[in-house]
């Protein structure tokens, strides 16, 4: 029989494995065991240390590492206090601390009254001092969001300066009449948009005139956006099921459309008509998988078992024949019977 290793290869193995075995047992054996007991220690004498730190005077244009640390600071926001000096930073002012990005608004509160800024650094004309004040927040009340003001949004916690300022831009511009248009602007997050909810006061909107709805089928982005209830990413969503669906063959099926809200549903279906003549049609006998797929009102459970009966049989002539093949419930071809063509077998039906 051939020998696939020479007597050299397989000496070498049988040494070289035992002296791995070993090695990989003397790195268990020396490797130190998780205590418990001592991580309970170190984390009880960190707690220790955070409650003995005791506050005095310091200057952050000239504290050392060490110090910062003593004043209860984590090294993580020491050094970024140390690194924010480093690129040429000077602190003219107390309030000058919170400007720096390691430092939250809690640990800027608990050091402020310790900031003593010396001569050398405290040069800082008066306009300088207008407004950098970082003040605790107040209590929201009540407010009308058309005219709130910037200083009030920064007051209340809600926005930065720089935050306030672009929703003022944008709510001047769109305009919001509720929170859906309220959670549209760029630089109001969801949680921010919660919090702020008990307490915005919306205006109201003119209605259209009743003499003026809008048609579903043929509106564009603006026109739906015209309508009271409807802000710009409802009217994507609309634009886009339309496109599937077809058209809209009731106004109804608009509670089918994602981000339509059960409480603006039915402030919008006032404003709105359809008109049926204008839906597209799916001839089914000659439509491609992807054309059929891309219907809402068919499941991909529902597409294969079409498609495969298609195969088999060629087409069909009425929905009631999709129903007795048991391709569609009674109730699924109801729906979906006005968004059909039956074409021949000889061709495509003409639009």
């Amino acid at each position: 029989m051939a020998k696939f290793f020479s007597d050299r290869e397989i000496r070498a193995v049988a040494i070289f494995l035992p002296l791995a075995g070993l090695f990989i047992t003397a790195l268990v054996l020396v490797r130190p065991s998780a205590d418990p007991e001592a991580a309970r220690r170190a984390e009880a004498a960190m707690e220790t240390r955070r409650d003995n730190v005791v506050l005095r005077h310091f200057d952050p244009n000239t504290a050392t590492l060490d110090e910062l640390l003593a004043l209860g600071l984590s090294k993580h926001e020491a050094v970024s206090l140390l690194k924010y000096r480093a690129a040429g930073k000077v602190f003219r002012i107390p309030e000058d601390l919170a400007l720096c990005y390691g430092i939250g608004d809690s640990l800027y509160r608990r050091l402020a009254p310790w900031v003593r800024i010396g001569r050398k650094y405290a040069i800082a004309p008066e306009e300088y001092r207008t407004g950098r004040i970082l003040p605790e927040p107040l209590a929201p009340q009540p407010f009308r969001i058309d005219t709130v003001s910037v200083r009030y949004l920064r007051a209340i916690g809600a926005l930065s300066k720089r935050q306030a300022e672009a929703f003022i831009r944008w709510r001047d511009l769109s305009g919001i009449y509720d929170m859906e248009e309220l959670r549209d602007c760029y630089v109001v997050s969801d949680s921010v948009a919660s919090a702020l909810e008990p307490y915005v006061i919306f205006p109201e909107r003119k209605p259209r005139p009743i003499e003026e709805p809008v048609e579903l089928n043929t509106a564009d982005s603006a026109a739906l956006r015209s309508v009271s209830g409807i802000g710009p990413k409802t009217a994507a969503s609309i634009l886009v099921y339309r496109e599937r669906l077809g058209g809209f063959l009731r106004a109804e099926q608009l509670a089918e459309v994602p981000g339509v809200t059960e409480r603006n549903y039915e402030k919008i279906l006032k404003q709105i008509y359809c008109d049926s003549c204008k839906i597209r049609k799916i001839d089914i006998n000659f439509a491609s998988p992807k054309v059929l797929g891309r219907h809402p009102y068919i499941a991909p459970r529902t597409l294969r078992k079409l498609l495969k009966a298609r195969q088999l049989k060629g087409g069909w002539s009425t929905a009631e024949e999709l129903v007795e093949e048991n391709i569609l419930t009674r109730e699924e071809a109801a729906r979906l019977a006005p968004y059909l063509r039956f074409g021949s077998v000889s061709g495509p039906a003409d639009e």
